[in-house]
């Protein structure tokens, strides 16, 4: 009779919002060296991969069969306890560590299918092997650094179906990579069989492992090795006192004396009966192995919902302070703007060579005159301009692009260099800024306030037109010249004297004066005041574009730290898991259906005998020595400890 996997409708329903919390974890970013957020990177890095290795496929398939990981520290004789429940030697042990580097994986034949295929630790090569009779400090492979990320599976008719045990690295391992490899292959397990020692249990390495396991309510037991005999009822009682105080109360502790070991180096099959009684009356009891399926994957997701807030916040406070230096920024560019702004008001631009060509060609003594005879001498003057006798108004043009130009290069200059100190004096600003050069402005600059120039000016030849509707004011804007109607709206607009001083007071204000009166008398006084406004208005709108360019500059550091799910999606996304969790387990069932190829882990639906409804095989065969089959090789040298 086949048992085939089926899922319901709440069960569909939650595993689209784990893939949510997935895709949402997956792609936050937090490149900033911030407060914490080494510790939230690699929270975020061990979620991802817990919900690969475990919640995903145990979600989609509670049946499947458990996990028990053999973890703890260096020394604590796990691949020896592990070698007395399978009864013979399968994983190296010794004094030389680390022994075990390739975890192995102990299974029933008939639960082959489910572990060679990639459904659980998917990102762990499966190699397949076999069990050879050889003392236990020669048993499985020879450490091999190269072959961490793989997995050795072993199928033995000693291994009670539906319950696999996996021999892990020493979590407090003297390799990097076989620490992470131990917190990675705990956090996929349904239940843990956590060794320590009478002389190392109240070792704060494990204790962190054990609140973990605590925190994630996942069936722990924990075996107190090499106890020294007399001393167990006394050790025994302080683990337990300790357990309870980390809410462990209730996991059962194994004690197992100091024993001498065979020549094998095995243990006394009694050392370890209580052990290999606990676990066979797991895999003999399908209600049982439900309950510790369902309790450790409601834990797990209850604390991988944690995990996502705590990195929500370290989200929230890279987009914090992302925000801050684009502010920053952002202010020093602003301000760069305004204070060209401030120089086109306060006379400055009408300095020097700008003031000597306009009073070449308006002079002031005709400010108090009569407005018809004051026109009527001007146009004379503009006529004689045009003879070739004064300068000719493109000089006047000519000063004043070039003045303003210089105020918007020098002050963007400034704002890149005030831009550039202010990030980097926090550490945060100098890790953003590490290989750049943003202290200067860019190369493209001097053209592109040149083009500004030129496109405020034709800006205002346009507003100039635009006014001149009428045929009796487009008569007189042409009997004096466009450039001439341009010059003068320029000066008007640049005119306000709080920067001139002295002669330079009296001169620039009559000028102003002459340049306002006449464009009044041919636009009037409204329409001037409101040309002058719009040209502000235009000139001001073109200098903040050009100074947010360069701001922009600073994307290419600041859009990878802003890019990606915020803290709120992170939030949102496990709340909605939460809501989706509660139903799964409670439902009546009568929505349920069978698991369709889109929604099955490969090799989750098994018939009776173990065959696979869909093929699952080791991602690799390698062969041990000359003469092995391609489809099983024996265990060689291996990796276990004592």
């Amino acid at each position: 009779m086949r048992q085939t996997s089926r899922v319901n409708d709440t069960t569909i329903a939650a595993l689209d919002r784990l893939d949510a919390l997935r895709s949402a974890l997956d792609g936050v970013a937090l490149p900033l060296s911030v407060a914490g957020a080494d510790a939230a990177r690699d929270a975020r890095r061990s979620a991802v991969r817990q919900i690969d290795d475990y919640i995903q496929p145990r979600l989609s398939n509670l049946e499947a069969p458990l996990l028990a990981v053999v973890g703890g520290s260096t020394g604590a004789g796990k691949s020896t306890l592990v070698n007395a429940l399978v009864g013979i030697p399968v994983t190296r042990t010794g004094v030389i560590r680390p022994t075990t580097r390739q975890p192995i994986l102990l299974h029933s034949p008939a639960d082959a299918a489910w572990f060679a295929s990639t459904r659980i630790l998917p990102g762990l090569a499966r190699v397949t092997g076999t069990v050879r009779e050889a003392p236990s400090n020669l048993a499985g492979e020879e450490p091999d650094a190269a072959q961490i990320g793989s997995v050795v599976l072993v199928a033995d008719e000693r291994v009670p179906r539906d319950v696999a045990i996996l021999d892990a690295p020493d979590v407090d391992s003297i390799a990097d990579e076989n620490r992470e490899l131990a917190a990675q292959l705990l956090a996929a397990a349904d239940l843990w069989l956590f060794g320590t020692t009478a002389n190392r249990y109240a070792d704060a390495v494990p204790w962190k492992l054990l609140d973990d396991a605590a925190a994630r309510d996942i069936t722990v037991g924990v075996v107190l090795n090499r106890v020294p005999a007399g001393a167990e009822a006394e050790v025994e009682a302080d683990l337990r006192q300790m357990l309870g105080l980390r809410g462990l109360g209730t996991a059962p502790v194994f004690v197992v004396t100091e024993s001498q070991l065979d020549d094998r180096g095995m243990l006394p099959e009694q050392a370890v009966a209580g052990i290999r009684g606990w676990l066979t009356a797991i895999a003999g009891d399908r209600a049982e192995r439900a309950r510790i399926a369902g309790r450790t994957l409601a834990g797990t997701v209850e604390r991988l919902c944690v995990t996502a807030r705590a990195v929500a916040e370290a989200r929230d406070e890279q987009i914090v302070v992302a925000d801050d230096l684009r502010e920053t920024i952002s202010t020093v560019h602003g301000d760069a703007a305004e204070r060209v702004a401030d120089a086109t008001r306060d006379g400055v631009l009408l300095r020097g060579e700008v003031l000597a060509r306009w009073q070449d060609f308006v002079g002031t003594s005709d400010v108090f005159r009569t407005l018809e005879s004051w026109f009527s001498r001007t146009r004379d003057r503009v006529t004689a301009w045009f003879q070739g006798r004064p300068a000719p108004a493109i000089e006047v043009e000519h000063e004043i692009e070039s003045g303003l130009h210089a105020v918007m290069v020098d002050e963007a200059g400034r704002a890149a260099s005030e831009a550039w100190s202010r990030v980097r004096q926090s550490a945060v600003g100098r890790q953003l800024t590490s290989g750049a050069d943003l202290a200067h402005p860019s190369p493209e600059l001097p053209e592109r306030a040149s083009r500004l120039v030129r496109g405020w000016q034709q800006g205002l030849i346009e507003l100039i037109t635009e006014q001149a509707a009428g045929k009796r004011t487009k008569a007189r804007v042409m009997s004096l010249g466009l450039n001439v109607i341009t010059v003068a709206l320029m000066v008007v607009v640049f005119a306000s004297t709080g920067g001139l001083t002295g002669g330079e007071l009296a001169i620039a204000g009559g000028s102003a004066v002459v340049g306002q009166k006449l464009l009044e008398t041919i636009f009037g006084e409204d329409a001037v005041r409101r040309l002058a406004a719009q040209a502000r208005q235009d000139l001001e709108a073109r200098v903040h574009v050009l100074m947010d360019a360069e701001a922009a500059r600073w994307d290419a550091l600041l859009a990878p730290v802003e890019a990606g799910a915020d803290g709120d999606a992170l939030r949102d996304a496990a709340i909605e898991l939460q809501t989706a969790m509660a139903g799964v387990g409670t439902s009546t069932g009568e929505h349920s259906r069978s698991l369709l190829p889109s929604d099955l882990v490969e090799a989750e639906a098994l018939d009776d005998e173990g065959e696979s409804a869909i093929d699952g095989e080791a991602t690799e065969i390698r062969e041990l020595a000359p003469g092995e089959t391609t489809e099983h090789r024996e265990l060689g040298p291996g990796e276990a400890d004592r």
